[in-house]
């Protein structure tokens, strides 16, 4: 068998790159075959902390994947929209997911794990567990780091027991104070002002299809929404450069304060009306407030595919 590819989703977050060395990490043990994890884009400056504070180098970044191999192994992700280029070219031999299951088909049977928890990481030391295979301490590490980067440090409603129980075991293995790591490791990741608009809405950005619309979600956490906000009418234009060049109906910004979990809206597109339904809210000035919003997974995604429904 040629060689594997483990990758998470484009614009990988602390999970989708955590995930992929911890999970290509593992299979590595298990297998005979060469076993790589890559990504589907660079880190942030938040997964680059924790890849730097735990001494692990960043997994070479790819587009495609047919030209390498043809077995790929997706975690943190499933839906090919978010994936490779050439994904429905690929044989996909494992996923290991804690998202919804949308536009993903294979010709072949696979693994497939997939938990209703607040992070993939928090599954795969289930897979660690369930194989006897010790974690060493930097694989521990970039786990414990997706797990507070998914949760927010636990505060955010994706959280379950299981994800705080996972971050505690795995920050005793790392040796780890995980609550004053876990609050530098997010604050490094809130380091906007010298980005371009173009770069902030692409930092942790996900398409959806809802009904007939391509629906682009971005988020960004911040300690000072008032900071990102002094940005709107830059955001704004960039909204709709990205709208008119990949074809996005509506471009929804989610601006998260990290501190006191609350974020706001920047709406930019068609059907803004069907966002006001879905949050029960009115839009001023492409803008509203979404109190104790965190997840887009949770409190964003669902939402907003029941109104577009």
């Amino acid at each position: 068998m040629s060689k594997i590819l483990v990758f998470g989703h484009q614009n990988p977050d602390t999970d989708a790159i955590g995930a992929a060395i911890a999970f290509a990490y593992l299979q590595n043990t298990l297998r005979e075959e060469d076993v790589e994890a890559v990504a589907l884009g660079t880190p942030s400056e938040e997964t680059q902390y924790a890849l730097d504070h735990f001494g692990l180098k960043a997994p070479r970044v790819i587009s495609t994947v047919k030209d390498e191999t043809t077995n790929v192994m997706l975690v943190d992700h499933n839906e090919f929209q978010q994936s490779a280029a050439d994904i429905a070219e690929a044989n996909i031999l494992a996923v290991v997911d804690h998202h919804r299951i949308a536009n993903f088909e294979t010709a072949n049977p696979l693994y497939y794990r997939a938990e209703p928890v607040g992070c993939t990481s928090t599954i795969i030391l289930k897979l660690y567990k369930e194989e006897q295979v010790a974690i060493p301490e930097p694989i521990a590490g970039i786990m414990l780091s997706a797990i507070i980067s998914d949760t927010l440090l636990f505060k955010s409603p994706t959280c379950t027991p299981a994800d705080i129980v996972a971050a505690k075991e795995l920050a005793e293995i790392c040796e780890t104070d995980y609550q004053a790591y876990g609050l530098e490791m997010l604050k490094a990741g809130t380091n906007l002002s010298d980005k371009p608009a173009s770069v902030l809405l692409d930092l942790d950005a996900k398409s959806f299809p809802m009904g007939e619309k391509n629906i682009r979600i971005g988020q960004i956490n911040t300690v000072d929404l008032k900071e990102v906000f002094d940005r709107q009418a830059e955001l704004e234009a960039a909204m709709v450069v990205e709208n008119e060049k990949h074809g996005y109906d509506l471009f929804v910004l989610i601006v998260t304060n990290i501190l006191d979990s609350d974020s706001e809206l920047l709406v930019v597109g068609e059907s803004k009306e069907k966002v006001e339904a879905a949050f029960n809210i009115s839009l001023e000035n492409n803008r509203a407030l979404l109190k104790g919003v965190v997840s887009r997974k949770k409190q964003v995604v669902p939402q907003l595919t029941a109104a577009f429904s």
